[in-house]
């Protein structure tokens, strides 16, 4: 499908937005359209970007303070009485903290209540470990009718979030703080639960990226092209439901696959691809993220090279995992 869906400004000076400004902006949207949106916060609206809702819109916007179990509650209410509820917090406290209430108030009932994890990823940086979750996706895929979806830019975190008000269930989004590549147009293609091919039709290997590192990715596949490896690069944004088929026919094709996020290794996008993979179409994987470690304080920069999230991690584990195929 070669770039068609990739911003025309990716391979020159990419333009520079942060993923939680389309979360920000798809609210605002749907608070016009639609009056059963309804936003709630645990006291950090500036940060997870609801505050242009809150303002437009003070009376369907709930500010929970400090007190994210009880806002997921409150969320479950609200959804069983018929509105739409966002529920926006850092994703360490939400779904972190609230995970018991996630799981039981909303997901078990399949209430229509949609989660913006903030600040997720070592890109937060200076904020630290504390604050930089990379554990919640491991935490939201294991749960029972939740859509998990990490958006690669601000255009998709928009989609995403206009998109998620429509559908039926709990949906959990994953935004990082800094700005990041925009990688897509606002007109490319978009839909929760189906996979991008967004670079090349290449048989030596297939990259499946999700959130921002899909830009690194892409990096990755342009110089493995200039050294005639031809790689396939895969959004594949939505964790829960996996688009099975995208991901099953790249691996059969190319017969190699790598994973690329910001976020544990260990049951994250990776992990569920790695599943996928061994039920129906075993193939050689190599996975770039965190190894089993916290992050620390420091430039998003020096954390993505630190932590091997960078292009040229990518390169490697590509030519790592070919060789194991041959």
């Amino acid at each position: 499908m070669g770039n068609i869906m990739l911003s025309d400004k990716l391979f020159g000076r990419a333009e520079m937005m942060a993923v939680r400004d389309g979360f920000g902006d798809g609210l605002f949207e749907l608070g016009r359209r639609d009056k059963r949106v309804v936003v709630l916060t645990g006291d950090v609206k500036e940060s997870t970007r609801v505050e242009r809702f809150a303002n437009a819109y003070p009376d369907r916007f709930i500010e929970c303070g400090v007190a994210e179990q009880n806002m997921m509650g409150i969320a479950a209410g609200l959804a069983a009485a018929g509105k739409i509820p966002f529920v926006s917090a850092y994703a360490v406290f939400s779904p972190g903290r609230n995970w018991d209430q996630l799981r039981v108030s909303v997901a078990y009932s399949n209430l229509h209540v949609i989660i913006g994890g903030a600040h997720t990823g070592v890109s937060v940086g200076p904020d630290g470990a504390t604050h930089q979750a990379l554990e919640d996706l491991a935490i939201t895929r294991v749960i029972p009718n939740l859509t998990v979806v990490v958006p690669a830019d601000y255009w998709e975190a928009k989609k995403a979030t206009e998109e998620a008000a429509e559908l039926k269930g709990p949906v959990y989004i994953r935004l990082t703080r800094e700005k990041t590549p925009v990688i897509t147009r606002k007109e490319s293609p978009f839909k929760i639960g189906r996979a991008e091919t967004v670079r090349g039709n290449g048989r030596d290997a297939v990259i499946a990226a999700c959130g921002p590192i899909l830009y690194e990715a892409v990096m990755a596949a342009e110089q493995l092209s200039a050294e005639g490896i031809g790689v396939r690069v895969i959004n594949n944004h939505t964790i829960k439901p996996l688009d099975r088929e995208v991901i099953l026919t790249a691996a059969r094709e190319c017969g190699a696959v790598v994973t690329a996020e910001d976020h544990q290794v260990a049951g994250g996008m990776g992990s569920a691809v790695c599943e996928l993979l061994a039920q129906h179409w075993p193939v050689p994987v190599e996975m770039v993220g965190i190894n089993d470690s916290f992050g620390e304080s420091g430039t998003p920069e020096e954390l993505a090279e630190k932590y091997g999230l960078k292009a040229k991690n990518i390169v490697r584990a590509v030519k790592k995992v070919i060789e194991r195929k041959e």
